[in-house]
């Protein structure tokens, strides 16, 4: 299979840098991280499932070849045509990747045995500028079950561990580098694998960086006002960081040729139709706040079904916007706040990916509008969103909430929606999340909700036995989102929140606290 070119965005495509690293994912689970690490060190990357890579050009400075979760001895392991890229650009094959060269060379893949996961320590047997200010002995992670025994004849053996002998190598003689590690750099267990990834980019593949948030908000804010020139754009606000940034993106290309809609969807956590209204006026945004919280309830009347929610919901925010988008004249444009791992998400090295539950940036407006598509932040992971937020003004206030699903609490309580399970959840939840902010937890957190579960469990209160509800609550820490861990949270702070709930939400008798991790579970519960 040739490299062949990315559909690009049909409307407003940004190319915000020079330079780009491709990383050619082969499904392995820490894609993201390689992108992640390579854009931390200022160069810009972009994820590319294998099967769409694109051909050699000039903004191209490199190439990274993901691991896999294949064996590249699996007859539908994936595959590629090596010699489109090599001598054309710097290439470093990553575990899956590394395989995957020594075998279409002429090497040998084999199993090894035993499966080789965890810590070893690289032992460097040639000097290379790979292992520039790497310690002798420093420790890297492994996680393969395959191991390359022997390697191509035009490839140079450059490092091993104590038991993979061929942990590192190069291609001899080639006038672009190709260089390949059978262990995770890209993992924080690597200890200096920043360091070799630094040293690939810069070193060995030329890369200048500068990609920043500064660099990217100047210069996408100069492709919007003049790809959108004297013409309206129309943007659903959430009141979450995402659309919040693209807002304020949009509002300073083109000023007021911007209109925002907020819509309360009787969803909302307590009191935040409000607040997000105000907090909006104080940024000049042109906003119109709609209250439409029984046009949900109707549509959600007996749907319990974790997808038809999702799909009840999204029809009704659809036709809600499309009514109040008829009174707005010169409208070309809808704008929204889709992210990088959305669009990763959209797309999987196997074809389209699997329905996990529907994405809350609602498909089907463009066609009902008739309108093209602007997303200033498709290129950007959720903290560079934060960190692009904070270079154009955005106040912290904003910048720092917590992400919220977009069926709100519609899916954070499980069966159906009445407005009094509504009622009883937003309380427990301004609960949860007021004591997180009053105890200084609340910054610490990526998320954290409460979910009201359909049990009923016995309790006593004074002398009188009860039969109410129960709620969860689930806090998490993760970087994007994409994984998560569970809040390691004080035991008096937790006693403190369910001692509080069940006094003072009548309905709710008990509390837990939900310690799961993601994966394999998802941080919301529907």
């Amino acid at each position: 299979m040739g490299f062949n070119f990315r559909k690009t965005q049909k409307n407003i495509t940004f190319a915000p840098m020079k330079e780009r690293v491709i990383i050619l994912d082969f499904g392995s689970q820490f894609t993201q991280l390689i992108s992640r690490r390579v854009r931390e060190l200022g160069v810009y990357s972009e994820i590319i499932p294998f099967q769409k890579a694109p051909p050699y050009s000039t903004d191209i400075q490199a190439i990274i070849l993901s691991g896999s979760p294949f064996s590249v001895r699996d007859k539908d392991a994936p595959k590629i045509d090596l010699d489109t890229c090599f001598d054309k650009v710097p290439v470093l094959g990553i575990c899956y990747g590394a395989q995957y060269i020594a075998h279409q060379y002429g090497g040998k893949v084999a199993y090894s045995g035993t499966r080789e996961y965890g810590k070893a320590h690289l032992q460097q047997l040639e000097s290379d500028p790979l292992f520039h200010q790497i310690d002798e002995r420093s420790q890297v992670w492994m996680s393969h079950s395959d191991t390359i025994i022997e390697l191509p004849e035009d490839y140079q053996l450059i490092g091993s561990t104590d038991d993979v002998q061929n942990a590192v190598f190069r291609k001899k003689n080639s006038s672009q580098a190709v260089y390949a590690v059978q262990f995770h750099p890209e993992v924080y267990h690597s200890l200096q694998g920043t360091q070799l990834l630094k040293n690939f980019l810069f070193d060995i593949a030329g890369c200048q960086g500068g990609w920043t948030p500064k660099a990217f908000a100047q210069e996408s804010i100069d492709i919007l006002r003049k790809q959108i020139g004297n013409e309206g754009v129309l943007l659903g606000l959430s009141g979450g960081v995402d659309s919040s940034v693209a807002a304020e993106l949009l509002h300073q290309a083109i000023g007021d040729q911007l209109f925002c809609i907020f819509i309360d969807n009787g969803l909302l956590r307590k009191g935040e139709f409000e607040e997000v209204l105000a907090s909006y006026q104080g940024l000049g945004l042109n906003v119109k706040g709609v209250r439409a919280a029984q046009q949900f309830y109707d549509a959600l009347e007996g749907i319990s079904d974790p997808e038809l929610k999702r799909k009840a919901i999204g029809k009704t925010f659809i036709d809600v916007f499309v009514e109040e988008a008829k009174h707005l004249k010169n409208i070309k444009w809808l704008g929204q706040g889709t992210i990088y791992p959305d669009v990763i998400e959209s797309v999987s090295v196997n074809g389209p990916s699997a329905t996990i539950k529907s994405h809350h940036n609602v498909g089907g407006l463009p066609e009902k509008l008739d309108l093209k598509i602007v997303e200033p932040l498709r290129l950007l992971f959720k903290d560079e969103v934060r960190k692009v937020g904070r270079e154009i003004g955005v106040p912290a206030k904003i910048l720092n909430r917590h992400p919220f699903p977009g069926p709100g609490l519609g899916i954070r309580i499980l069966g159906n929606i009445t407005p009094e399970k509504v009622a009883i959840l937003q309380e427990a939840d301004a609960i949860f999340i007021n004591l997180m902010k009053k105890f200084g937890l609340y910054d610490q957190i990526w998320q954290a909700g409460t979910i009201l579960l359909p049990v009923s469990t016995v309790g006593v209160m004074g002398d009188e036995r009860t039969y109410e509800q129960v709620v969860a609550l689930r806090a998490v820490v993760s970087t994007d989102g994409m994984t998560a861990e569970w809040a390691d949270l004080p035991h008096d702070f937790l006693a403190k929140v369910s001692n509080q709930i069940i006094n003072k939400v009548k309905g709710i008798n008990r509390v837990v606290y939900d310690i799961s991790t993601k994966p394999p579970a998802t941080i919301e519960w529907e």
